[in-house]
């Protein structure tokens, strides 16, 4: 992944040194498994985790750690160019997102954030959130390195971004209450795999312009997608596949609208709530 230019967002609150440096469970490790599946690129923190602190975390590399936050505010401003430019072709002004950084634990408008769960958006204040130690885990326990798997992670979440200034996300929030756990939860997923889609979206938009991809770029960010796919944590963490109860998509359809956005970047073929082209794929 190479950088053309490689324009730093100002739209960063950077909260690393300001955490109180805990972790945040409040049921064990099992607990921090099932956050992890549940709000992992998307989820909302506080359902799941409690509201208690541990003592401890790992030792921070400062170095490896502004790196961390260089590289988020490049990502985040190259999302900012290309989703300016879709949202002028639609004739319409693209608000900019806050990305609030930080380690151990934050305040969000969507309750605690914590770097047990990995990054989410927040869409009661606009905002993604991200323990930057979140790029460890995804190349260590989800075995997904490299840059552009990172970037993935956070054009996912600006893609929920989007899907709140489309009025995407407060249709799906009315429908709630009149819909049952298992008919929303349904939509819930396809709501993250347009999430998906919009990230193929920016990277296609990016191309040439931000950034310069190779294959082996691409390759990183479908290996993320697939790599934390429901099916793929489930059948690790539980030992077998329960889609009823997946929540962002098996990794195969993740994978798909990941790159049918990478391949149009056109934002009118991402209707993932009326689309059965990927039926086949779980």
């Amino acid at each position: 992944m190479r950088w053309l230019g490689g324009r730093e967002s100002d739209n960063v609150d950077d909260r690393r040194s300001s955490g109180s440096g805990g972790l945040i469970i409040g049921g064990g490790i099992g607990t921090v498994v099932i956050a992890l599946i549940v709000t992992l690129l998307g989820g909302d923190p506080s359902s799941i985790l409690g509201n208690q602190q541990a003592s401890t975390q790992a030792p921070v590399d400062q170095q490896a750690d502004d790196a961390a936050a260089q590289f988020t505010r490049r990502v985040l401003a190259s999302t900012e160019d290309a989703w300016t430019k879709i949202f002028a072709e639609q004739n319409a002004q693209y608000p900019k997102p806050v990305l609030v950084m930080y380690r151990g634990v934050t305040s969000s408008g969507c309750g605690t954030a914590q770097n047990a769960m990995g990054p989410f958006y927040c869409p009661a204040d606009e905002k993604v959130y991200i323990d930057l130690s979140f790029y460890d885990e995804l190349a260590e326990r989800f075995q997904a390195p490299g840059q552009f798997a990172m970037a993935y992670v956070i054009a996912h979440e600006i893609g929920h971004h989007v899907q709140k200034q489309m009025g995407t996300t407060d249709k799906m929030q009315a429908m709630q209450q009149r819909l049952s756990e298992k008919e929303y939860n349904r939509l819930s997923v396809r709501l993250e795999l347009q999430a998906d889609f919009y990230a193929g979206v920016w990277a296609n938009r990016a191309q040439g312009q931000s950034v310069a991809l190779d294959e082996k770029d691409i390759e990183q960010a479908i290996n993320a997608a697939h790599a934390i796919g429901d099916d793929k944590i489930q059948k690790e963490t539980q030992g077998r596949v329960v889609p009823d109860a997946f929540t962002h998509g098996s990794s195969a359809q993740r994978v798909y609208w990941f790159k049918k956005g990478l391949k149009t970047g056109d934002i009118k073929q991402g209707d993932t709530f009326n689309s059965n082209e990927d039926a086949n794929l779980q």
